[in-house]
């Protein structure tokens, strides 16, 4: 096992957006990018893995180059996928779906959005990537550039809490959790 300090997740910074953004790939606002880029002072890592979505892979590529430091895109560190819930503003979804949101919040893995990604896909997709960074972890320190449901669910797993508690996670943008993987 690693302990937390080998590896670290980091939320990507503000996109701007306030929806569940989940797969759609929107870009780093100005914020964004001071946002991370001052969430890695003094910080060091021997490797860099990233979600393939631009909101993470941009920055993931300015830290490597800047750092000299191998940098792998991985797809499975893609955000939830939040099927017909994905770019509709939360609000929006309080109003017309309210129900379905709170049943959502409540249990995701029994109340996934219509038509998106079932939480054993979720996790299944995250384990396995995360399996790879810890034989990386086993020779270093890697930073993980991911989203903030990535990061719950992982904590979540790794901290063996119920998928329930996923919403009253903090994981503000450029956070960074250091995470012991695979869980004990």
């Amino acid at each position: 096992m690693n302990w937390p300090g080998n590896i670290e997740l980091l939320r990507h910074g503000d996109t701007g957006q306030r929806s569940y953004r989940g797969q759609l790939d929107d870009a780093l606002i100005e914020l964004g990018w001071s946002q991370l880029r001052e969430a890695v002072i003094g910080r060091e890592w021997t490797h860099i893995v990233s979600s393939t979505l631009q909101r993470c892979a941009r920055f993931a590529r300015e830290l490597a180059n800047a750092r000299g430091l191998p940098l792998h895109l991985d797809a499975r560190l893609a955000e939830y996928h939040f099927g017909q819930w994905q770019g509709v503003p939360i609000e929006t979804l309080a109003q017309e779906q309210g129900d379905a949101l709170g049943r959502f919040w409540a249990d995701p893995v029994a109340n996934p959005p219509p038509g998106g990604e079932t939480f054993a896909q979720f996790r299944a997709r995250l384990a396995a990537a995360m399996d790879d960074v810890a034989a990386m972890a086993a020779h270093g320190r890697v930073l993980v550039i991911t989203h903030g449901g990535a990061i719950r669910l992982l904590r979540c797993v790794a901290e063996r809490r119920d998928f329930g508690d996923m919403a009253g996670i903090d994981v503000p943008h450029a956070s960074l959790h250091p995470i012991a993987w695979p869980p004990a």
